[in-house]
């Protein structure tokens, strides 16, 4: 049985790739990935971000953009997900979480090139159309 209550249900979720930029040998994950970091210093960050109840980060196993590591996505109901990767570990985190907060500001989720933090400006990977809503 299905239910459409929505209660505990994000508007809004930040996806990190926790795969991304691993180091493997003979098969197997050597240490912590370039995307667990990442991911790790999100976390840290979003401890004092005005939006951290509103818009969760959800780690993610695999984004399957492997040659363009790290990876972000940003998605919200009604509106555009998009797609970010070739983050580094210096300066991103800082700048994933001011885009997000732009994001979450725009009602169809619209992320203008020239109002994206320099580290989001190049690495776009997909700007993925809102699913259509049945009336």
């Amino acid at each position: 049985m299905t239910t459409n209550n929505t209660v505990g249900v994000a508007e809004h979720t930040l996806f990190v790739c926790k795969t991304c930029a691993s180091v493997w040998q003979d098969g197997k994950r050597v240490g912590e990935s370039g995307g667990q970091k990442l991911l790790n210093e999100l976390q840290q960050l979003a401890q004092d971000w005005e939006l951290r109840d509103k818009f969760p980060i959800q780690e993610v196993e695999c984004m399957s953009a492997c040659n363009r590591s790290c990876v972000i996505a940003f998605t919200g109901k009604g509106k555009l997900t998009y797609m970010f990767g070739d983050l580094t570990l210096d300066n991103s985190a800082s700048a994933v979480l001011e885009c997000a907060s732009k994001y979450y500001e725009q009602a169809e989720g619209l992320l203008p090139w020239s109002e994206r933090p320099e580290p989001l400006k190049k690495g776009i990977l997909a700007r993925i159309p809102t699913l259509p809503v049945n009336n």
